[in-house]
């Protein structure tokens, strides 16, 4: 669409324009809406004013952790649950005319300059698009996507409406990951051949048999579901659970997969593409609630020749080269040989990005409006590589990929699975 057709869409509401563009699915090209506090006394050099969306364990900790931060003001929180929403609410600080149970109503807000979007992943991409259309910079949990078509609409939309987008991928702020990988990309083990990933396993057990139960008060299951397929509610199926079910989720295999294989991409030099070739096998529930595997055992391969194996078991990345390895986890960093941990890089060679704290370079970024160590494209690009190993254990064949075109070469069964259909209303 031209130009005609912005100003008619520069006259509509926040809100009509967010409804529109997410419920009814129609795209307009507008330009980037700022909110009204990047200007004058409230710029974001001064204060950032943030929303929360999805209250549960990690949306409460980044409100927190928002809130103890200088210069960035919590201003509103959303949640489906109700009690969820009130202990946020007053741990926040906030009146009850800041807390939301619909999240369009939250970004329809002119006062807020970005948002922490922490739902079950099935929402992710949703409502980051929802904000990024709204002009809001959006800083979002891990894993970024539900499916692979999902991640590059999002990756598109933050770049086309300008917007600072962070995925909660932590451990690219942590030094120990990021001296890992540059040890990696400067050649102190020689040539890079086999990087080994483990991932925990299952921390539920799948429930056996479940039936229908009565929703509770004060939590809506319908807007919970959103573009996901309708099922009956069961206690079971929401909450940390969800993540072991297909509709909402893809196990530990992105819970924990979106953390180590997103530092295989990164000691790879791997950011803007993925693996050619794909094989694996997973352990999946034969009966009860759980669809997601158990157990997983992938090989992946890059057009470089290297050789990703990700198995099931701890949770780390190892780098294994023709001179050595570089063994990597949260908090501890070891080599062999040893010595390559003392060494220093120089200015002349690969320094990666320097980030000591994600919250902060979120903050930083919007003030800055320089890409977050954690960009769209990042947590998509390593979004997929989870969700490649998923769909290559379900078919139970070796799968070729094309990282540019982003589509399987030879398994038409396998681009069905790139995206899903969502519920309607819902649509991206």
């Amino acid at each position: 669409m031209k130009s005609k057709r912005t100003e008619k869409t520069n006259t509509l509401s926040r809100r009509d324009f967010l409804k529109s563009s997410v419920v009814a699915g129609a795209i307009f090209a507008v330009p980037t809406i700022v909110p009204a506090s990047v200007f004058g006394a409230n710029a974001p050099s001064n204060r950032i004013t943030m929303g929360c969306i999805g209250m549960g364990r990690k949306g409460t900790g980044n409100m927190k952790g928002f809130k103890g931060m200088s210069g960035c003001e919590v201003v509103a929180v959303c949640d489906v649950d109700a009690g969820n929403r009130e202990k946020t609410r007053q741990a926040a600080g906030l009146d009850a005319s800041s807390s939301y149970n619909d999240f369009r109503d939250l970004l329809a807000r002119d006062d807020i300059d970005a948002v922490s979007v922490a739902p079950p992943d099935h929402w992710h991409v949703p409502m980051s698009i929802a904000a990024v259309r709204t002009g809001k910079d959006v800083f979002c949990e891990k894993p970024l996507t539900l499916t692979i078509a999902e991640g590059r609409a999002l990756a598109n939309e933050v770049k086309r409406f300008g917007r600072v987008f962070q995925t909660g991928s932590q451990q690219r702020s942590g030094s120990e990951f990021r001296f890992a990988c540059e040890l990696v990309r400067n050649g102190r083990i020689g040539k890079l051949h086999t990087i080994k990933v483990g991932i925990p396993g299952n921390n539920r057990t799948c429930p056996p048999t479940w039936k229908a139960e009565p929703v509770p008060e004060g939590f809506d299951y319908d807007m919970w579901l959103g573009p996901a397929p309708w099922e009956p509610y069961t206690e079971q199926r929401c909450h940390y659970q969800f993540r072991f079910i297909l509709d909402y989720s893809g196990g530990q295999m992105t819970n924990w997969g979106a953390h180590y294989l997103d530092i295989a991409q990164w000691g790879n030099d791997a950011d803007d593409t993925g693996p050619v070739e794909i094989e694996g096998k997973g352990d999946f529930p034969q009966s009860g609630l759980f669809t997601t595997a158990k157990t997983v055992d992938i090989e992946y391969t890059y057009d470089n020749g290297v050789k990703l194996l990700l198995k099931t078991g701890g949770g780390n990345t190892r780098f294994e080269g023709s001179e050595g390895w570089v063994f990597v986890t949260r908090g501890k960093i070891d080599a062999e040989p040893k010595s390559i941990l003392k060494t220093k890089i120089r200015p002349d060679e690969i320094h990666l990005y320097n980030s000591r704290d994600h919250k902060q370079n979120f903050l930083d970024c919007i003030k800055s409006r320089r890409e977050p160590i954690a960009s769209a494209e990042i947590g998509h690009r390593s979004s997929t590589v989870c969700h490649l190993g998923n769909i290559a254990m379900l078919l139970g064949r070796k799968l070729k990929w094309d990282p540019a075109k982003e589509r399987f070469t030879n398994d038409w069964a396998a681009n069905r699975m790139v995206a899903r259909s969502m519920r309607a209303p819902w649509s991206l």
